[in-house]
């Protein structure tokens, strides 16, 4: 079945929950360095430095709930089903919360852990830092199945094919900033799809939207849903 409706979502989504954003103003995540704990190198230098600090983003995770904007992607998908795909740059599971299953998480999952020996991904909720053993092959090799910088994200070949088939694209909560998904509005436009952004602000995409909408998501990602329910 060919997905009628692609919505990507990014951190401004999840910040109404009061989800810490990827980089602030002074581009530091949670007061560390990018490159110290988001990058297989910075991994590598100081492993308990990188496994503590997921360790708190996942208790930090747990401690919000999903807004409005998630609640109202999951309402569509309860009406259209497999037509909507919610792609999200996000590694919290605010969506899952919400009640939304077609999903693709492309940078991973802060409730998942991947085993450098085996390649597992177990869903994961305790701490990595006391180095637990992976459930398939027992090896104490876990780290968060978070894609850093460097790294290919999941499910490429089936967001583009969905991005290259939809009618419709929305983007919510990006910078347009980060490949490949900062690409997703061009691919759309290209195969002729209808393309709409909800933000705070404008983002830095490369080719225009055709419906620009400005304000938080926790409004008017209800308020597009609504239309859309509206004219189904």
């Amino acid at each position: 079945m060919t997905t009628r409706i692609v919505v990507l979502t990014g951190a401004g989504i999840s910040a109404e929950s009061g989800v810490a954003t990827f980089r602030d103003a002074g581009g530091l995540w949670e007061g560390h360095d990018i490159e110290d704990v988001a990058t297989p190198e910075g991994f590598a230098r100081d492993p308990d430095t990188v496994l503590r600090f997921y360790d708190d983003r996942r208790r930090a995770v747990a401690s919000v709930a999903p807004n409005a904007a998630h609640a109202a992607l999951a309402r569509l998908e309860s009406v259209i089903g497999a037509d909507l795909l919610v792609v999200t740059q996000n590694v919290d599971d605010l969506h899952e919360r919400a009640g939304t299953r077609h999903l693709v998480h492309m940078h991973g999952e802060l409730r998942r852990a991947l085993c450098t020996s085996c390649a597992a991904r177990p869903e994961w909720s305790v701490d990595l830092l006391d180095r637990p053993a992976c459930p398939r092959c027992g090896e104490r090799t876990l780290r968060p199945d978070v894609v850093w910088f460097g790294e290919m994200p999941y499910g490429l070949d089936l967001i583009e094919q969905a991005v290259i088939e939809c009618e419709v694209f929305v983007s919510v909560g990006t910078s347009g900033e980060v490949y490949p998904a900062a690409g997703y509005v061009a691919l759309a436009t290209a195969f002729g799809a209808r393309t709409v952004e909800l933000n705070l602000v404008p983002s830095e995409a490369a080719v225009p939207f055709d419906d620009v909408r400005i304000g938080p998501a926790s409004i008017l990602v209800p308020e597009w849903v609504d239309e859309i329910l509206a004219a189904t």
